[in-house]
């Protein structure tokens, strides 16, 4: 019996310890009606595989790239068990393009507040920044962690794939946005830069760090292989600000499907700072 005890404290304690953790996951997705055809990686060959894998590992967060509207429709439902969904369409601020949504456990977080901005000079609207070309947005949301009632906020975007100048203020925006929030702070998502590129020095002014480069625990792993027929290239980024990065993972196994997106995602467990 006291055996027994012994390691029921000690599971509980266990427990207690990996509660202080947080899983955030970033991953673009593939949208869905690529103008090229994606063949055998077309999405509704590899959705199922992507939903196993997130419910395999279960991230308490995850910020998705490239959803279109079927594909969020899809995903809420499928998901629908332990996670809610926030985003809108970054062509017309509801339904319409590619959405830059965060899925998040309604077990572990709590929504307190959300909200979409334009990477470009006017933030609040629907509009094209720059160089870039396509429109580009930031989803920004804070939660409460209802585990240890610490709050955090997760910043969820995807950087032009063309535009070097779009890229660039796309970054200092962020960091400003990134300073209207206090305390722990998440960004993540495609950036489509590596991690050398200079546009992203001014994220470290912020206190912004990268979560590859900081974790104990990390890859040097490509995010990006377009389906295997393109140059691999690490694109997919996180950053953190005032918590700490136990591990940096690049999910490049197999999940039943050849691949579950033309990027793989990236994972980080996190936990605050004191």
């Amino acid at each position: 019996m006291k055996r027994i005890l012994i390691l029921l404290v000690a599971a509980l304690t266990l427990s207690s310890c990996q509660d202080k953790y947080l899983t955030v996951m970033s991953l673009n997705v593939r949208y869905n009606g690529a103008w090229e055809n994606d063949g055998e990686n077309a999405w509704q060959y590899r959705r199922d595989a992507m939903a196993a894998m997130i419910q395999e590992e279960m991230p308490d967060a995850v910020g998705m790239q490239e959803v279109l509207p079927d594909q969020k429709a899809w995903l809420d439902s499928t998901l629908g068990k332990h996670y809610r969904s926030i985003g809108v369409g970054r062509d017309d601020g509801d339904t319409l393009g590619e959405s830059m949504c965060i899925y998040y456990n309604y077990n572990r977080l709590k929504l307190i507040d959300w909200h979409t901005y334009w990477l470009s000079e006017t933030p609040d609207s629907v509009s094209y920044g720059w160089d870039a070309a396509c429109r580009r947005t930031v989803t920004v949301a804070t939660f409460e962690d209802v585990y240890t009632g610490r709050d955090f906020t997760y910043l969820n975007t995807h950087l032009d794939h063309v535009g070097r100048e779009a890229r660039q203020n796309s970054v200092l925006q962020l960091c400003s946005i990134a300073s209207q929030h206090e305390g722990a702070l998440i960004l993540g998502g495609d950036m489509n830069s590596g991690i050398e590129d200079s546009i992203f020095l001014p994220l470290a002014k912020e206190g912004l760090l990268s979560a590859r480069d900081i974790a104990p625990v990390s890859d040097t792993a490509y995010t990006f292989t377009g389906f295997g027929k393109h140059n691999p290239s690490r694109i997919d980024h996180f950053f953190v600000r005032d918590m700490q990065v136990a591990s940096f993972r690049t999910l490049n196994g197999d999940y039943g499907v050849p691949y579950i997106s033309d990027h793989y995602p990236i994972v980080i467990k996190i936990k605050y700072n004191n």
